[in-house]
């Protein structure tokens, strides 16, 4: 007979870093260092695209990376990527979070939150 750990929810967050394609595997791998199990990477713009394209100057690509992280490391986590930020021209980026109001099933639950006690015995 299957048995299910209940545990109380701990919130969860999505993390949205927009960051130069050439750092990608750097914030990739720092995101994952703060139990982020989830992450997504898409091409993305930065803001100053405009500007550019009118004076026929081009922009460095982007890729923007959205994970999943728990509530409790999202703040700590916002201030390392404001740190790597500030590293120079090359580590510039943007980064924010939005709060996830439900998540369907416990173990999709156990998955994004990194939560080693959510498992069938």
């Amino acid at each position: 007979m299957e048995k299910t750990i209940n545990i109380a929810p701990m919130r969860l967050e999505m993390l949205f870093a927009i960051v130069h394609n050439d750092k990608v595997p750097y914030y990739s791998s720092l995101i994952q260092s703060h139990k982020a199990n989830l992450q997504l990477k898409v091409a993305a713009k930065g803001t100053t695209h405009l500007l550019l394209d009118y004076l026929g100057l081009t922009e460095h690509p982007k890729t923007m990376i959205m994970s999943m992280v728990r509530a409790d490391q999202a703040s700590t986590l916002i201030d390392t990527l404001d740190e790597q930020f500030k590293k120079g021209k090359a580590y510039k980026g943007i980064a924010f979070t939005v709060p996830m109001s439900s998540i369907i099933g416990s173990m999709a639950y156990g998955f994004l939150s990194n939560d080693q006690r959510v498992v069938k015995q």
